[in-house]
């Protein structure tokens, strides 16, 4: 990791979050807004990031990422887009030609489907990359392009299954609640966790000290699938849900990003059961 240090409250630096209209994105925004000047994108149109002089409309098909990076001149972007493959693609070579040439930075928001081809055990920093998702493969593309940057010009994070209060995940298990409705669980998965509280907490830190590198951004120890959506349901509430046990396979299979040689604070680390702790019914 890095020694570099950088300042705890820093409000010239300048950030733009790319997708902060998302779930993770705008988790991010929540966080880093009130230290650093913050901007974010969006894409439909909502009231209130319209209002918000933070935001700017960015159409991932159809606009040029150069004319707002140009225009905002970030010290840190961080990425965390959807949308077409593809354009994805080609919107993040056009970043790294804008910060190879500026003073910048980018923090991609990877995920644990990099390495989903493999079953057999969890997965660190500098493992080898395989996927037979496309998803994972889409992320395996960019963050290859990432790794031929200048290193101090990048950091990699690669996420787990997110949870949280408002996480799409939250909000499907507790509506196929109410409606009475089967509850997907995967009793052969073994994966780590996180949530959007834990996650955005990481990634200011990680900004206050300008790391950079491949960074594992999970809970530090494993849990099936299976077990972990029902503690959360008992969390949550007294019910009885249906169940969907799905099988992929025969044996165990892993989808876990662990830390080994990019290790946070002890204060930053943290347990499946601090994720399962954070869950109510709203």
């Amino acid at each position: 990791m890095s020694k570099k240090k950088g300042r705890l409250h820093d409000g010239g630096k300048k950030i733009l979050i790319l997708g902060a209209s998302g779930f993770i994105g705008h988790a991010i925004y929540k966080e880093l807004c009130n230290y650093f000047n913050t901007y974010g994108t969006y894409c439909s149109a909502r009231r209130s990031f319209e209002n918000n002089k933070q935001f700017f409309k960015y159409d991932i098909l159809e606009d040029d990422i150069h004319i707002l990076l140009n225009n905002i001149k970030p010290d840190f972007i961080i990425s965390a887009l959807r949308g077409n493959f593809a354009v994805q693609i080609q919107a993040h070579k056009h970043m790294i030609e804008y910060i190879e040439e500026q003073s910048c930075k980018l923090y991609f928001i990877s995920s644990a489907n990099v390495f989903d081809a493999y079953r057999k055990y969890p997965s660190y920093e500098n493992d080898k990359t395989l996927s037979e998702s496309i998803y994972g493969r889409l992320k395996i593309k960019i963050e290859n392009m990432l790794l031929r940057m200048p290193k101090d010009k990048m950091a990699i994070l690669r996420v787990p299954m997110v949870y949280g209060n408002g996480s799409p995940r939250i909000k499907e298990i507790k509506n196929n609640i109410l409606n009475n409705q089967a509850i997907e669980v995967f009793p052969n998965l073994v994966l780590n966790v996180t949530n959007d509280d834990k996650l955005t907490q990481q990634i200011h830190f990680l900004i206050n000290h300008d790391e950079s590198g491949i960074f594992h951004l999970g809970s530090q120890d494993l849990i099936h699938h299976e077990d972990f959506t029902k503690e959360i349901i008992e969390h949550i509430g007294s019910f009885n849900p249906i169940y969907k046990r799905v099988f992929t396979s025969n044996q165990e299979r892993y989808l876990a990003v662990l830390p080994k040689d990019n290790r946070l604070p002890e204060n930053l680390q943290f347990s499946y059961q601090d994720i399962i702790d954070h869950h109510i019914l709203n």
